[in-house]
């Protein structure tokens, strides 16, 4: 029941692939894979997850990246926690432990939160971090994770 209303398809996310400057790189494992065998047109997704065998390669891959997109799951919490930037898309009701009226988490000080502000309504969601990744594209990610 939860996960219904945290995830989203993944061609919710296809405003992020229009943003330029930038390379979408999967880091999804099991049944929701099959969803990139019908990526939206412009849409363009590197997958290297075959090749990903236990959360210590996942930890390498995540390491590489200039900033993780996820969901509230294991993936948000491991960025956090190597301290690398990381953008969680939440839902409407969150979970206790990302608290509320927040941006950011006293637990990972590279998190910034961008939470939906109705039930349901992902565009918003996916729009707010399509803005934070053009201004990471332009070389203004430093403020982007400050407490404000």
């Amino acid at each position: 029941m939860t996960d219904r209303r945290r995830s989203m398809k993944l061609a919710a996310l296809a405003p992020l692939g229009r943003v330029a400057g930038i390379n979408l790189v999967s880091l999804q494992k099991g049944p929701a894979t099959a969803q990139m065998a019908d990526l939206p047109d412009d849409m363009r997704l590197y997958d290297p997850m075959e090749d990903v065998r236990d959360m210590d390669d996942t930890a390498a891959l995540v390491a590489s990246l200039d900033v993780v997109v996820s969901v509230d799951t294991s993936i948000v919490h491991l960025a956090g926690a190597l301290g690398r930037p990381v953008i969680m898309l939440d839902r409407y009701d969150n979970c206790w432990r990302w608290l509320s009226g927040r941006e950011d988490s006293p637990w990972y000080p590279t998190l910034r939160i961008i939470r939906q502000p109705r039930p349901h309504a992902w565009d918003d969601v996916v729009a707010g971090t399509a803005a934070i990744l053009e201004q990471m594209a332009a070389g203004m990610p430093e403020r982007l994770f400050q407490k404000s």
